[in-house]
């Protein structure tokens, strides 16, 4: 890019910019990969979720981002609201799997359960996935610790 100078960090090394090492951040879903290179795809466009896992940890890391937009889309649209209102002071902390049931490539419908921590507490949610014209959606959860 014109008009950009080139700094170097005190070590000699050119500092880098400040978006590539927001890309190289690891995805807030848990996984050991980049963002750009995990959920980041998912929730651009360039491609979709292959299990009801991946889009349950794609949705997760949609809640931490703020991106009602890709909720929406990736909501079953028999049980999808008619809008969001994300709460931007909720700060979600990590994301545990701790079972899943079918939603494999092969399958039609899942099941993955899970407990996403939050500053002051944590969610833990059993949530059905189905196929729509191929492709994951959410489409309701129950919980288990509301009981």
């Amino acid at each position: 890019m014109g008009g950009m100078s080139r700094r170097t960090a005190r070590s000699g090394r050119p500092a880098r910019p400040a978006r590539a090492a927001a890309a190289a951040a690891v995805c807030p879903c848990g996984l050991p990969e980049a963002y750009e290179a995990c959920c980041g795809r998912f929730h651009s466009g360039a491609a979709v979720a292959p299990t009801a896992e991946a889009l349950m940890r794609s949705r997760y890391s949609a809640f931490v981002r703020g991106d009602a937009g890709y909720l929406m889309r990736t909501w079953h649209p028999r049980t999808r609201p008619a809008g969001l209102d994300l709460d931007p002071g909720t700060r979600w902390t990590g994301l545990e799997i701790l079972a899943t049931a079918e939603g494999s490539p092969f399958h039609s419908t899942g099941m993955v359960e899970f407990r996403a921590s939050y500053r002051g507490g944590s969610l833990r949610e059993r949530s059905r996935f189905e196929r729509v014209d191929g492709a994951w959606v959410y489409v309701d959860g129950e919980f288990p610790d509301a009981a």
